[in-house]
């Protein structure tokens, strides 16, 4: 009876019961299950997949804890998360001002950003024209109305204004 007593009762490190403590470690376990399965089938943000694992009701400290460790493995990489998001926005025919707003928004910060994202690349010069050539068919604009349309739709896309500038001036000339 008495070893019963201290073996539920017996503190651990973390000043928590033992049983409690059991029961975390299980907790992270689940975590960590849960954001590997997330990872394998595509690369994410810290902030996001910390996001995704509190919709599933788990405690925010162990997230914090278990995606520490992922990073530490090198299994959860905000760098890796960066290049292949702007790969994929831009094969989708996004420009930098898009991909910039949608990494923003996914917790990345700025100097992240503007270290991969690179907007005065001579690249996004292709992916504009590549982007312009597929919608409008090459066909220049002859008036005010279908140049407007035209740069509405390269500013929606997200392109900057110098980009769009360059690619209206030189199917001018």
């Amino acid at each position: 009876r008495k070893s019963t007593f201290i073996k539920n009762y017996a503190y651990c490190c973390c000043r928590r019961r033992r049983g409690d403590c059991r029961l975390s470690t299980d907790k992270q376990n689940d975590i960590r299950r849960a954001a590997l399965n997330l990872l394998a089938r595509r690369e994410h943000s810290t902030t996001e997949l910390c996001r995704k694992l509190l919709k599933k009701s788990f405690l925010e400290t162990d997230i914090h804890v278990v995606l520490n460790g992922l990073a530490e493995e090198g299994l959860l990489n905000e760098s890796r998360f960066i290049e292949n998001f702007i790969h994929y926005q831009r094969n989708r025919g996004y420009g930098p001002l898009h991909i910039r707003a949608d990494l923003i928004e996914r917790g990345i910060s700025e100097n992240l950003i503007e270290h991969h994202l690179e907007i005065k690349d001579n690249a996004w010069l292709t992916s504009i024209r590549f982007v312009w050539q597929k919608r409008f068919k090459n066909k220049l604009a002859h008036d005010y109305k279908t140049r407007a349309q035209q740069m509405r739709f390269l500013q929606y896309r997200g392109f900057t204004h110098d980009q769009i500038k360059s690619i209206m001036n030189n199917d001018e000339e």
